[in-house]
């Protein structure tokens, strides 16, 4: 948890908040009066991303770095754990915070990387731009704004893809990423196919696939993607979808008890979903 010593912080009784964490990720999205904060996390890295649809001014410092200036929509910093970061802001601000766990950054780095752990150090910046964070948070605030009808799987596999972009990008040791080409043989992609298939009512995290195949998560949804043109996660809400037109069709069973059987955690959960891959409703569907 962060020391705060603030006047108006982020956690504040004065802010507005939504939250939601799925295992090494944790995103939340403020909305916050004029203040000041001193965070410090121990065992995430976190990322603030400016939502401000006006520039505000802010007055940051961090590990000897120092910005006075407009933060606008955008416009992010980089918190490595166990670096405190002092902030003021003088106006309404609205930011996403993304953080994402220490040791999670670390494994990626190992098993995809192949870096050292021992080596590794997340370099801290004030007042960037970063298109590829920028589109990662907006994904993000998507699914929290949503509900998280993207399920694990899909918030696991843009964990991935935000781990491997710091490492790539703010780490003082730059790692080589290994190319893999063709997609995955097919007695692999069998396999997972199968697993998935087999549970599509419960919870199938990313690691659970990768881990099937003995290879990092990363390379998984590369080599799957390759295989399938599209990634894991939308492969499973295809299937699940699948599974509930077959229920819709063969049996008389409610929709909620569907939803529940094919994965999805309730009526609307479904609804959103399977308008989206087939374009009408589960009740409509049943209709014809």
């Amino acid at each position: 948890m962060p020391a705060t010593q603030p006047i108006s912080s982020p956690h504040s009784p004065t802010a507005t908040h939504h939250t939601h964490h799925w295992g090494n990720l944790r995103v939340q999205q403020f909305s916050h009066p004029p203040g000041e904060c001193d965070i410090n996390y121990s065992n995430d890295h976190t990322i603030y991303l400016s939502l401000a649809p006006r520039p505000i001014r802010m007055q940051q410092i961090q590990d000897g770095q120092s910005y006075v200036g407009l933060y606008g929509k955008g416009d992010l910093s980089v918190q490595p754990s166990n670096i405190p970061l002092f902030a003021r802001w003088h106006g309404n601000d609205h930011c996403l915070q993304i953080q994402i766990a220490d040791h999670f950054i670390k494994r990626v780095a190992q098993e995809a990387l192949e870096m050292d752990v021992d080596r590794l150090e997340l370099m801290p910046g004030l007042k960037l731009r970063d298109p590829q964070i920028e589109s990662i948070g907006m994904l993000l605030r998507a699914e929290l704004n949503s509900g998280h009808v993207g399920g694990q799987l899909y918030a696991d596999s843009v964990a991935n893809l935000l781990a491997v972009h710091l490492l790539r990008t703010y780490t003082t040791v730059q790692p080589t990423v290994a190319t893999y080409g063709g997609g995955l043989p097919q007695w692999q992609l069998v396999q997972v196919l199968d697993y998935i298939h087999e549970h599509l009512d419960q919870t199938i995290k990313l690691a659970d696939l990768a881990l099937l195949l003995n290879m990092s998560q990363f390379h998984f949804s590369h080599l799957f993607k390759q295989s399938l043109g599209i990634p894991p996660y939308q492969y499973l809400i295809q299937q699940r979808v699948e599974r509930a037109k077959q229920l819709l069709k063969q049996t008389a069973q409610p929709i909620t008890e569907i939803a529940l059987l094919c994965g999805f955690n309730s009526h609307s959960h479904l609804t959103k979903q399977f308008r989206q891959v087939t374009g009408m409703t589960p009740k409509t569907y049943r209709l014809q």
